[in-house]
């Protein structure tokens, strides 16, 4: 059974430079398994890993669609297995690299979200009812319908809670078999929290300091609407909305670093719920990772 291997971890961990020192031991290519650097133009405030950075390695599933497009779960599962699938057949190794981790939950269960809940005539239906009773009966039923999905998603988000409906209206989230199966070995980087709360906070400072607010402001003039799935994603939707109501440079960054702590907190929780997650330390994480590799 061919080996996939998955770097995962808190934002801020250095989950990026441990995936290209990997790479180059394993003769391996990089998948990116971040829900936000899927999408173009979207670089300071995600971070995005830079040409210098990926030092030769080649990268995948970055920069692949519009900041104005959705993108699901089921796309991911689907464009990262043809992903995985092509590294192989080239005789190199995939790691998986990110901190989503639905993503990788659902590509290493082989769950088939591909056409999960697709179904024109209920989007249409639903976006009747928002236009004729409003947002919050939109969002009050989601609530009836999956309590849980509800508190995922933003009210005012309505493209995401009719996308949440139509799931709930048509289920298709089943588990597909499929021919080709793969072993994932998860490595879950740690380390002390403070150190993590620590890189959160510079990184911060650098997305400031590398444009984030001309980067949003761009990215608003270009056409994207502050509702789109893109502008949801934690360091663009604070800018927004502290543009629009008048917050200082230093009231927005304060909330961003917040809520990328939290953020971080909820990453470390999904892992610590993960029974096959190898936990390694981000300080000498590539040592430990090919230490692990070589006793498989």
């Amino acid at each position: 059974m061919e080996k996939v291997i998955v770097i995962f971890g808190p934002t801020g961990i250095g989950k990026s430079k441990t995936a290209v020192n990997l790479a180059k031991e394993l003769n391996g290519e990089i998948i990116s398994c971040d829900s936000m650097q899927i999408y173009k133009g979207l670089d300071v405030g995600t971070a995005k890993i830079s040409c210098d950075e990926m030092d030769g390695i080649k990268h995948h599933l970055i920069d692949i669609i519009e900041p104005s497009d959705q993108f699901s779960v089921g796309d991911y599962v689907v464009l990262a297995r043809e992903k995985i699938k092509d590294i192989i057949s080239r005789k190199k190794v995939p790691i998986i690299v990110g901190g989503t981790g639905l993503y990788i939950n659902a590509l290493k269960n082989n769950f088939d979200f591909g056409n999960a809940g697709k179904s024109d005539e209920i989007r249409k239906k639903y976006e009747i009812v928002l236009k004729e009773k409003g947002k919050d009966f939109l969002y009050n039923l989601l609530k009836e319908k999956n309590p849980s999905r509800a508190e995922k998603i933003e009210k005012n988000d309505t493209k995401r809670v009719i996308r949440a409906l139509e799931i709930e209206e048509n289920k298709k989230e089943i588990v597909n078999e499929k021919e080709d199966n793969y072993q994932y070995i998860i490595f879950g980087l740690s380390a002390e929290r403070e150190k993590i709360y620590d890189n959160i906070n510079k990184r911060t400072e650098k997305m400031f300091n590398d444009g984030l607010i001309e980067e949003v402001k761009k990215l608003m003039d270009s056409g994207v609407k502050k509702d789109a799935q893109s502008m949801q994603g934690i360091g663009y939707k604070e800018v927004i909305s502290g543009l629009e109501n008048g917050n200082s440079v230093d009231e927005i960054k304060e909330l961003i670093k917040r809520k990328t702590r939290n953020y971080a907190k909820r990453q470390l929780t999904f892992m610590r719920g993960m029974k096959d997650l190898i936990w390694v330390d981000a300080s000498c994480a590539t040592q430990k990772i090919l230490e692990v590799l070589n006793e498989c």
